[in-house]
């Protein structure tokens, strides 16, 4: 084997010192643009590249960002871990994604293997954290944010959608369209994106004098969803409108609406979903729905991580960015409504 190349062969090559080599390849560091192209000028020469762990033990910074997602089957999270990763690339970090369930045992099992790898902090998209697991990782400063999840702990800083204004808002538009056997799909009940969603709901129908009809439970599952759907609406008394807690199994109603019970969407039935992934305007389903700003969301998430990976004493942050109603063909259209 030929012997490794090291950062002293660049800077001989170079003609400049050890420490400029480093410099060049830390993130944020200062360098003249000409020392820069004479040092990478140098290093593609000699064929080097940084050794990133050893840095890592010298300044206590392994650069990676543990990214835990339970949920990604929702056509939404491919995109926001996309987002995510890209933003804190940009910021000379890179992403370590392990998957979990909603359970709070295997969550925190995965969680403590990430802070096996010296992760600098973890990004936690639709992941729960035990209260113990919370202080283990306060005590060792590593920063946590929940992305698209909350939490009563003020320990922990969260990155959602408005999510109980975005339920109010369908009410309303349901409500404005005319419809009077209004329904419910809920996704997982232990998650703050469900409750606040149909929190926001159920309030919006309560200030017009209404309720449900009926509700059912599928915990953000395809097939769960499938199956409350054929009984909610196999019977004569069924609803004229529903919103299920995301498109992901809005998608899955309606599929069944349409092609199991031979309903018309939205002359039979109204469909509202909650989070405008890119299915969402497909022709075949053209669902109306509210848009999470994954962009956005992703942006503040990155934001507070770095803040608080610069500074540790500072204080948590609560984020809830609003999202439009995007209006397409699976509802009614109250007249006067536009996009």
């Amino acid at each position: 084997m030929a012997d490794k190349v090291t950062a002293l062969d660049v800077a001989e090559r170079a003609g400049v010192s050890r420490s400029a080599v480093s410099r060049v390849f830390t993130p944020g560091a200062s360098v003249s643009k000409r020392t820069a192209d004479k040092v990478r000028t140098a290093a593609d020469a000699l064929g080097y590249r940084p050794n990133v762990l050893a840095r890592s033990l010298i300044t206590g910074r392994s650069r990676i960002i543990g990214l835990v997602v339970a949920y990604l089957e929702n056509q939404f999270y491919p995109e926001a871990i996309e987002r995510l990763s890209r933003a804190l690339q940009a910021k000379g970090y890179h992403v370590l994604v392990f998957m979990a369930s909603n359970s709070g045992a295997e969550a925190d099992e995965v969680m403590e293997e990430l802070l096996d790898y010296q992760v600098d902090g973890i990004i936690a998209a639709s992941v729960s954290m035990s209260n113990d697991l919370t202080r283990r990782c306060e005590a060792a400063g590593i920063p946590i944010v929940l992305f698209n999840r909350a939490q009563d702990d003020d320990r922990l800083s969260a990155v959602t959608s408005d999510n109980y204004h975005g339920g109010r808002k369908l009410a309303e538009f349901l409500l404005a369209g005319g419809h009077e056997r209004i329904a419910h799909i809920a996704g997982w009940e232990g998650a703050s994106t469900q409750r606040d969603r149909e929190a926001g709901f159920v309030a919006g129908l309560k200030a017009s004098g209404q309720s449900l009809v009926a509700r059912g439970v599928s915990d953000f599952n395809f097939a769960k969803a499938q199956n409350v759907a054929r009984e909610m609406f196999g019977g004569a008394q069924r609803p004229d409108a529903v919103f299920v807690a995301n498109d992901h199994m809005a998608f899955a109603v309606m599929d069944v609406l349409r092609f199991e019970l031979g309903l018309s969407v939205p002359d039979d039935v109204s469909v509202v979903g909650y989070d405008d992934v890119t299915l969402s305007a497909w022709p075949s389903y053209d669902l109306t729905t509210v848009r999470q700003p994954a962009g956005q969301m992703a942006t503040a998430t990155v934001d507070i991580l770095m803040d608080r990976l610069a500074d540790p004493d500072a204080k948590p942050r609560r984020v809830a960015l609003d999202g439009p109603l995007i209006l397409r063909g699976s509802a009614r259209i109250p007249k006067g409504w536009t996009s």
